[in-house]
């Protein structure tokens, strides 16, 4: 008997169509995140106006909802960057401040402990994280030093969202005259600003969520006069 004739006799019977394999993703290319987006206010108190020559004192998170739910915190006083020190201008306006600084130099941390531990917290968030800050330009130039120096990287990307320019979108004043005095009163919640880092992540945090709202607010009332315009 030929080789093709037992082929022939032992090949199982056909079954039914097997279904078409299902689309695949190209490799490299994760599924979509659809987790809510993770406003995390973030507050920082330094020595001076940029990292390395002067050091980040402390630092504070408030990871907020949109719809202004507090998520979590996360705080922490710095130790000072070896060969780094005070400026004397900002030197100064501690001196002002003796309850805030009291306050951000005891119980005080290596930033090579606290910022992996932050950098693991934000990323432990239960949605996808959105640095926020007032104004953004200096408190994430030094979050993002410290923690591409201390943790080897940014759960944030390069990116940060910064307050100010939000509200220069929203009042129409001049961008240098949107201080927080220039904003309506309902954008403020009764919390206190008392540059301890902590209480201003909350404070400004819920600014945000409340700017947002109006920002919101006013994309719907838009939309449904919209169709009457067309």
């Amino acid at each position: 008997m030929s080789d093709d004739a037992t082929s022939a006799q032992t090949a199982p019977a056909a079954g039914p169509a097997a279904p078409a394999d299902k689309p695949r993703r190209k490799r490299g290319n994760p599924p979509p995140d659809t987790r809510p987006e993770i406003y995390v206010s973030t507050d920082i108190e330094a020595d001076g106006p940029i990292p390395g020559p002067h050091s980040m004192l402390s630092f504070a998170s408030a990871a907020y909802l949109a719809d202004k739910t507090l998520v979590g915190t996360f705080e922490a006083n710095l130790e000072t960057l070896p060969g780094a020190e005070g400026h004397p201008i900002q030197m100064q306006w501690w001196a002002q401040q003796p309850e805030a600084w009291a306050a951000c130099r005891h119980n005080l941390e290596a930033p090579e402990a606290a910022l992996p531990r932050y950098v693991e917290w934000v990323e432990s968030l239960p949605g996808k994280p959105v640095f926020v800050a007032f104004p953004a330009g200096f408190d994430f130039t030094f979050m993002f030093w410290y923690m591409m120096r201390f943790a080897g990287r940014s759960p944030f990307g390069w990116a940060a969202l910064d307050i100010k320019t939000l509200a220069f979108a929203l009042t129409g004043l001049p961008y240098r005259r949107n201080v927080k005095a220039a904003f309506p009163a309902q954008w403020h919640d009764p919390l206190p600003h008392t540059h301890i880092a902590l209480d201003d992540a909350k404070e400004q945090g819920a600014l945000f969520c409340n700017m947002l709202a109006e920002l919101r607010r006013r994309e719907t009332e838009q939309a449904a006069i919209q169709p009457a315009q067309d």
